[in-house]
């Protein structure tokens, strides 16, 4: 990778969650053979940002002024580029403003999170792990895993896997979906194992100028401890590449025309309904005026109509129909019968 002209500017001065002095250092570490690096603490202005090539907001958790928004539109409109990464909750989480200038390039974070229907890699079911989330094949492409000439048969030796059907992996921990509209497109979604299922989870745009925007719903992912986890730091080199204007990352433009995302599906909040307990009213049927038709004696009676049914049972069991006599009972006895002792007892003389 070439040196730009310009480098790529963290900014500091919105209470960011993750700065290159804490919780980025092996970004930092990756940017800077490459770029040179520089930090923000001082008010967002115009010039200010044409000071850089890029601006990379991570996770601010400060609101932007009105004036500070003006200048990073104008930032854009001159050919600048920008990167924002929120979290889970989107804005509303993190106590700043940025849908109202995301709105404006038809981009906004929801406040929701990402998480996967079934364990695989991570425990926690936030920690989402997107193995077919790439909606642009020129990411694929840029970081090695597609050939650009699909009809060439060279294959990358420095990428093993390489080939028509592989695709970036990523981690996404503890992130946000995108509601995305143009003229912004999205690149990369959860993909269809996660939930919301194949929702946007980052996107880009570009102005007329070539100002560039990227906005990411999980700042985790770059974060040290999920950086080098699956593809992440293959995924921010592209990112940046894209950002500056460097390399060979284009964007595949019919990708761009129909992403493959699923419409977004609200669902009850099964928790508050569950405290919320209201009882059931059944409709009845009508009651007739008549109310001795509601009582029913054939479920209780004491008559003779099943003599008739109980006589026919001697034919069918050949039973002559004839008075019943008594038995006399034959008793088992253990012992032989007793029989008196009858004759003279002897006398003593």
């Amino acid at each position: 990778m070439a040196e730009a002209p310009k480098g790529i500017c963290f900014d500091c001065s919105k209470s960011e969650a993750y700065t290159p002095q804490s919780g980025l250092k092996a970004w930092r570490r990756k940017l800077q053979g490459t770029v040179k690096i520089y930090l923000n603490k001082d008010a967002i202005t115009l010039d200010r940002l044409r000071e850089a090539a890029c601006y990379v907001f991570v996770a601010p958790q400060d609101r932007f002024t009105g004036e500070e928004i003006e200048a990073m539109r104008a930032y854009v409109e001159e050919g600048g580029s920008l990167m924002f990464t929120l979290t889970e909750g989107g804005e509303a989480r993190l106590g700043t403003n940025l849908n109202f200038f995301f709105e404006e390039y038809g981009i906004a974070v929801n406040g929701d999170c990402v998480v996967r229907t079934v364990y695989y890699k991570y425990l926690h079911p936030k920690e989402v792990h997107v193995s077919n989330g790439v909606l642009n094949n020129g990411l694929n492409v840029a970081a090695g895993k597609r050939h650009k000439d699909k009809g060439s048969a060279a294959l990358s030796q420095s990428i093993s896997d390489a080939g028509p059907g592989a695709s970036l992996a990523f981690a996404y921990p503890y992130g946000a979906t995108l509601t995305v509209q143009k003229p912004a497109f999205p690149v990369l979604s959860s993909g269809p194992i996660s939930f919301p299922l194949n929702r946007p989870v980052c996107a880009l745009h570009e102005s007329r100028a070539g100002g560039r925007l990227c906005v990411v719903g999980s700042s985790h992912m770059f974060e040290d401890a999920w950086f080098d986890k699956d593809e992440n730091a293959k995924l921010a080199d592209v990112l940046v590449k894209w950002l500056l204007k460097l390399g060979d990352v284009e964007v595949d433009a019919l990708d761009n025309e129909e992403p493959e995302v699923s419409e977004y599906a609200h669902v009850p909040d099964t928790e508050s309904l569950s405290e919320r307990v209201q009882c059931c009213l059944e409709d009845s049927e009508e009651v007739t005026r008549d109310f001795t038709t509601l009582f029913d004696d054939a479920l209780f009676k004491f008559d003779t109509s099943l003599i008739p049914e109980a006589v026919q049972l001697y034919k069918q069991f050949e039973v002559k129909h004839e008075p019943l006599s008594l038995i006399p009972p034959e008793f088992e006895t253990p012992l032989p019968p007793l029989q008196p002792a009858v004759f003279p007892p002897p006398c003593s003389q």
